[in-house]
This record gives structure tokens, C-alpha cells and sequence, in this order.
């Protein structure tokens, strides 16, 4: 009994939106979204409550609508039914009503999608390829280094319990708390998605194309995410893993990838020629 009782107010908590710790990942008995970590997320969360509201009364209009007519309209509470064909309010408000939902919706959502699509200014940029079946990452403003991103081998899982099963990557993202980061995507092969519920970002990338939005985390965290568009026989096989740190823990991590990955052009560290301090 205690047990059932444990699991149903999991299901309220996750249907009205009671939240416990941050809601890194999916859940157990989860309903409804994860919880927002980034302005946009918050928006669409947003949104959805408001669309869900509205839905909520137009289903409740119409239930009450067919209840009317089942036990009014009925052959014997009703035995001789109206002949009237055409009524001007009534197509009027049934034309008119609907045109007017749709706008309200229609507003915000719009508003969010121009939101979402880009920022101003941003603070750093990270470029992502799809590839089949891995990820790559791409850091211009810090130095232009590049690594890949595959999900942790069974073998790995062995060896390390805190890793999670086909949602881990042996090479995280790192991001800084608190900055506008511009995401700018493409694919090397075909179709992908990378797709962050927590981030409320979901979008194509395309090969030849660059698609671009962006991110600013508000909470530290480690983050999941899939590729969202099938792409092969590996589809299934593509998490994404992106670790929210503080700016100074992320200026750490940069120094440390400056030398761990490779430089994505490939050039040489400039070579420094000593100053000939001898007298002439």
C-alpha cells in the first residue's frame, strides 16, 4: 500500500510540475517535461502549459456541447426535430471562434520560434557535426580544438557504475554557466538531430548546411540528449552528454583540451625565436 501510494504521488508530482532535485535526466514514472535549465526551455514550458489549458477548455466545451445534444436532442425527449438549416450566429461565431484561437496561439508561438532561432552578442561558439554514428565538437573561440563524442563502449560501463547505459559519451561537452553560447550545426553524411529535452533545443543538422540557435545554461548539471532524426542502422547509438560547469571551472577545462585535442587546421604552434642579447 505504501508503495502504490509512493508511486502515485510520483505521477502527480510529475504531471503538476512539483519538482525535487534538477532533472538532469528522464525519470522513473516521469509525465510531462524535464525540467528547465535554459531561458528557452523556460519559454516553451511556458507555452505548453498555455496551449494545454486552452485544449483543456476546448474539450471540455465540446464534451458538454455532446452531452447537451445526446439527452435533449434525443429522439424522446425531442420527437419533432427543428427544420432550421442556416443560422447566422452560429456559423459566425463557429468560423469566427476558432480564427481567434488561433491567433492567440499562434502569437506566442511565433515570438518563441524567433526566440529560439538565434542570439545577439553571444559569448563563445561551439560547432557540432553529425556523423554516422558519433558526434563531433568544435571550440573556435577557444583555441579551434575539435574532439569526438561516442557512446561509452559495454566494456567501459564494466568498469565505471556511475556511467549510464547508452547515454554516456566517452567525451563530454563542456559549457560554461551563465554564457550565451551560439550552436551552430552541420553533418558530414546525412540527416541527424541534436536534441537536448533539458535545453529545449532540437534541431536538424544538415550536410552542406549550416542551422544555427543557441544556449545559455542556468544550472550546473550533466545533461542528456539523442539524435532525434534516423540516420542508419545506428541511429539509436548517438547520445549526447553536455556537462554545465562554472566559468572558472570551464576556463580550466579549456587549458586542459588545448592540450589534450588536436587543433582542427592542423597548424603549428608558432614557433618563438629568442632575442640575441649578446653585445654586437
Amino acid at each position: 500500500m505504501i508503495a502504490r501510494f509512493v508511486a502515485l504521488a510520483a505521477v502527480f508530482a510529475g504531471v503538476f510540475g512539483v519538482q525535487g532535485a534538477m532533472a538532469a535526466e528522464p525519470r522513473n514514472w516521469q509525465l510531462g517535461l524535464q525540467e528547465a535549465v535554459t531561458p528557452t526551455m523556460e519559454k516553451i514550458d511556458s507555452f505548453h502549459d498555455f496551449v494545454t489549458i486552452i485544449a483543456t477548455v476546448i474539450a471540455l466545451f465540446v464534451m458538454v456541447l455532446l452531452l447537451i445534444i445526446v439527452f435533449r436532442f434525443n429522439e424522446k425527449s425531442n420527437p419533432t426535430p427543428s427544420t432550421t438549416t442556416h443560422n447566422m450566429v452560429l456559423e459566425v461565431l463557429w468560423t469566427g471562434v476558432p480564427i481567434i484561437i488561433l491567433v492567440v496561439m499562434a502569437v506566442p508561438s511565433f515570438k518563441l520560434m524567433y526566440f529560439a532561432d538565434r542570439v545577439e552578442d553571444p559569448d563563445m561558439t561551439l560547432k557540432i557535426i553529425g556523423h554516422q554514428w558519433y558526434w563531433s565538437y568544435e571550440y573556435p573561440d577557444q583555441g579551434n580544438f575539435t574532439f569526438d563524442a561516442n557512446m561509452v563502449s559495454a566494456e567501459d560501463l564494466a568498469k565505471d557504475s556511475s556511467l549510464k547505459r547508452n547515454m554516456d559519451t566517452d567525451e563530454r561537452v563542456v559549457l560554461p554557466v551563465g554564457k550565451k553560447v551560439q550552436l551552430l550545426m552541420t553533418a558530414d553524411d546525412v540527416l541527424h538531430n541534436w536534441a537536448v529535452p533539458a535545453f529545449g533545443i532540437k534541431l536538424d543538422t544538415v550536410p552542406g548546411r549550416l542551422n544555427e540557435t543557441w544556449v545559455q545554461i542556468n544550472k550546473p548539471g550533466v545533461y542528456y540528449g539523442f539524435c532525434s532524426e534516423l540516420c542508419g542502422v545506428n541511429h539509436a547509438y548517438m547520445p549526447i552528454t553536455v556537462e554545465a560547469v562554472s566559468p572558472e571551472a570551464f576556463e580550466k577545462w579549456v587549458k586542459r583540451a588545448q592540450k589534450k585535442y588536436a587543433k582542427v587546421d592542423g597548424t603549428p604552434e608558432p614557433v618563438r625565436i629568442a632575442k640575441n642579447t649578446d653585445a654586437d
